[in-house]
C-alpha cells in the first residue's frame, strides 16, 4: 500500500515510525506477532515456521524478515516493536537481547549505552541535515565536556545516592463506615 503523503519523520535514519500507514501495511505481521502470546500458538510456529506464518496475510517480504528474524525489516514493513519482540520472547530472547541486535551492538554495550543516557543526536536527527550541529545541543560536543545525556546521567546518579530524609507518610482517609463506628 502506497503511503498517502510524506511526513517529516520520514527524514530520521534508521526510525519506522508506527503510523496509520505503516499499522496498515504491517497488520499481518503485528497479528502473527500477537497469535505467539498462546502457548498453542507458539508450539505450531516452531514446529513448521513456514506453514504456521501461511495463516496470516503476509507479503513474501514480510514472511522472510519473520523467518530471518530481521527485526529492523519488520518494522520497516509495518511491525510494531512491541508486537515483534513477542517472537523474540518465542525465542528465548529478552528485550535487550532485540535491542542490542537491532542496533549491531552486542548487549553489554547496548545497556551502558542506555545508561549513559543513550545515542547521541548528532548525525541522527534526519537524512537531510545530519552533518549540521544540533542548535539544542551548542557546546556539549566541545572537547573536555561530557555530553548533555553523559551529565544527566550522573546527576541522576548523584542524586540517588544522597541520603533521604524520613519518609513521609500519607494519612489515609477512614471510611464512611469506621467514621460512623467511632461516633457510636
Amino acid at each position: 500500500m502506497a503511503r498517502d503523503q510524506q511526513h517529516d519523520y520520514d527524514d530520521i535514519p534508521g526510525t519506522f515510525v508506527f503510523d496509520a500507514n505503516r499499522s496498515r501495511k504491517g497488520y499481518g505481521i503485528n497479528m502473527f506477532c500477537m497469535s505467539l502470546m498462546k502457548e498453542a500458538n507458539r508450539q505450531a510456529f516452531k514446529a513448521n515456521e513456514a506453514e504456521y506464518l501461511k495463516k496470516f496475510d503476509l507479503t513474501p517480504e514480510q514472511t522472510e524478515a519473520i523467518l530471518k528474524r530481521d527485526y529492523n525489516r519488520m518494522l520497516e514493513l509495518g511491525g510494531n516493536i512491541y508486537f515483534t519482540a513477542k517472537l523474540g520472547a518465542t525465542d528465548g530472547h529478552s528485550f535487550q537481547h532485540l535491542a542490542a541486535v537491532m542496533t549491531g551492538s552486542t548487549q553489554q554495550d547496548y545497556a551502558q549505552m542506555m545508561l549513559e543516557g543513550g545515542r547521541s543526536v548528532e548525525g541522527n536527527r534526519s537524512r537531510s541535515g545530519k552533518n549540521t550541529p544540533s542548535k539544542f545541543l551548542a557546546g556539549a560536543a566541545r572537547p573536555g565536556r561530557a555530553s548533555g545525556a553523559r551529565k544527566a546521567a550522573a546527576g541522576r546518579k548523584a542524586a540517588a545516592a544522597k541520603p533521604r530524609g524520613k519518609a513521609k507518610t500519607k494519612t489515609v482517609a477512614r471510611s464512611k463506615s469506621a467514621k460512623s463506628a467511632k461516633r457510636k
